[in-house]
């Protein structure tokens, strides 16, 4: 079977290749219909990784966000038709103490093997979850992204003390929004406070507890944990002040991406006793729980449709490219491409 492969052949070109997949009787087939565009994406996109990278890369389907529908499934799991939510990480081992998501050995859809950006995409079963009806299928296609925020929260439950009256989120992008909202939802007695830099973005978290502006956080501020979801060459500034504002022995959870490293104040970090942990993507059990939380709380998706940015009909390589330099110049909001077959 011919599948059609959109991939990315050097910053800003995107060339489309034909590649056999071979069908066996052990992995199902699934069609895109929605694919969301992430930071990382842009990053290979606008070449912003380190040129070494690029060239061992490259060339490569990009997008690790996106749901679809069976066409085929020799293992019965999935009637044909059905919508699913598309995993990206791809384990090839099991360990008893490391998640599928920190296994080195493990593989994930547009870093280190083709991502979704193709007509139709393989795999084991256990790589893709029944979507529930009724979810608006393009705050779906960005499930991803919710389920990183979903699998730190529930990291930060089992590492943080248990006095957690006011947890303190940095980044007031679309990180940010998922990350407070969750928290709000998953600890609803926790007062929940946004530090972020932009009064607009600051509007939307009309759920959390208080905002502020990180250039006017009251002196008195104490929070008893946080979440860093800043990333980029601002994470450093926003470690810091966590780190001024945190209760001693308070938990740090750190989810922005940064090329660069980050300096930080170790000294108070030992003075305080705090606990830093960083969290990287997630696994097939995290997609679970989220997925229940939708069903259980239909509120949290309709929150999570104010962050739906522009939603982009695509045909061919000048649609995809498109859909990316829509995405490049958007204040806010996640893009997604409607894979038309």
């Amino acid at each position: 079977m011919l599948n059609t492969v959109y991939q990315l052949k050097r910053p800003r070109q995107f060339e489309v290749a034909f590649k056999e997949m071979e069908i066996d009787d052990r992995q199902v087939i699934v069609r895109p219909t929605r694919l969301s565009i992430c930071h990382a994406d842009q990053r290979y996109y606008q070449g912003a990784r380190a040129e070494e990278i690029l060239r061992q890369k490259l060339p490569m389907a990009l997008i690790h966000e996106g749901i679809g529908k069976v066409i085929y499934d020799p293992t019965g799991t999935f009637e044909i038709g059905t919508e699913v939510v598309m995993i990206p990480n791809r384990p090839v081992e099991k360990d008893d103490i490391i998640a599928e998501n920190y296994l080195r050995s493990s593989k994930f859809c547009a870093s280190s093997m083709d991502g979704f950006l193709q007509e139709y995409v393989q795999a084991v079963p256990d790589r893709f979850v029944r979507l529930p009806q009724g979810i608006n299928p393009t705050v779906a296609a960005y499930t991803e992204l919710v389920s990183v925020s979903f699998h730190a929260i529930n990291r930060f439950l089992r590492f943080s003390h248990e006095r957690r009256d006011v947890i303190g989120v940095w980044g007031d992008g679309n990180l940010g929004y998922i990350t407070s909202l969750l928290l709000k939802k998953m600890l609803p007695d926790s007062k929940i406070y946004i530090f972020g830099v932009t009064e607009n973005k600051l509007s939307d978290f009309t759920f959390a507890d208080g905002t502020y502006c990180v250039n006017e956080i009251p002196a008195d501020m104490q929070i008893d944990h946080a979440f860093e979801c800043v990333g980029g060459g601002a994470a450093s500034k926003a470690i810091n002040q966590i780190i001024d504002c945190i209760h001693p022995e308070g938990t740090i959870s750190i989810l922005g991406v940064s090329e660069d490293p980050a300096p930080i104040n170790t000294r108070m970090v030992l003075e305080k006793g705090l606990r830093i942990f960083g969290s990287s993507r997630s696994g097939r059990s995290d997609y679970e729980g989220l997925l229940q939380l939708y069903e259980e709380h239909p509120e949290v998706v309709s929150y999570l449709e104010n962050i739906m940015g522009a939603e982009v009909e695509v045909r061919d390589v000048k649609d995809i490219t498109r859909a990316f330099e829509m995405d490049i110049h958007k204040l806010m909001g996640k893009t997604v491409m409607i894979w038309n077959e």
